[in-house]
């Protein structure tokens, strides 16, 4: 499947998260065509501050292959990973991360952090950004659009 496509499936998640009341971001990980793991955010219901998509993408993915580092995965996801899931990102040696969405609060591929290039960490995370990232952002802003005009 191509980037595009298991971005979809990355937005299907963020879409679930949105029905569970959660800021719609969602994310899998992906190994030769294989999903390894997904997840989308659940802080509040898990009143867990770390339980982003990534995060949660991440722990179901190394659970299912029994180890803690994904080589030759990649990452879908529909929001830019912030600092915490960056760092969690190259923790578990993964190999590409693709995400929808820039984040200018708190995105740290390349908004306001360079993570995944930062030449003192002894891991490289190679990076694509804007793979439907219209569709992503749009997401977001209705979200955050109806949240307002309920407050």
């Amino acid at each position: 499947m191509s980037d595009t496509q298991w971005m979809r499936h990355a937005l299907a998640l963020a879409r679930r998260a949105e029905a569970e009341g959660e800021v719609p971001v969602g994310a899998v990980v992906v190994r030769d065509d294989t999903i390894l793991g997904e997840g989308w955010n659940c802080p509040i219901a898990r009143h867990d501050a770390t339980a982003h998509a990534e995060i949660q993408a991440l722990r179901a993915a190394c659970g299912a292959v029994g180890n803690y580092r994904l080589p030759g995965a990649t990452l879908y996801v529909t929001l830019e990973p912030c600092a915490m899931c960056a760092g969690a990102i190259g923790h578990a040696r993964i190999a590409r991360v693709v995400y929808g969405a820039d984040d200018f609060r708190a995105g740290a591929v390349h908004s306001i952090f360079n993570v995944f290039d930062e030449p003192r960490l002894n891991h490289r995370v190679a990076h694509v950004g804007g793979v439907l990232g219209d569709e992503s952002a749009a997401l977001l802003r209705a979200f955050f659009r109806a949240r307002r005009a309920r407050a």
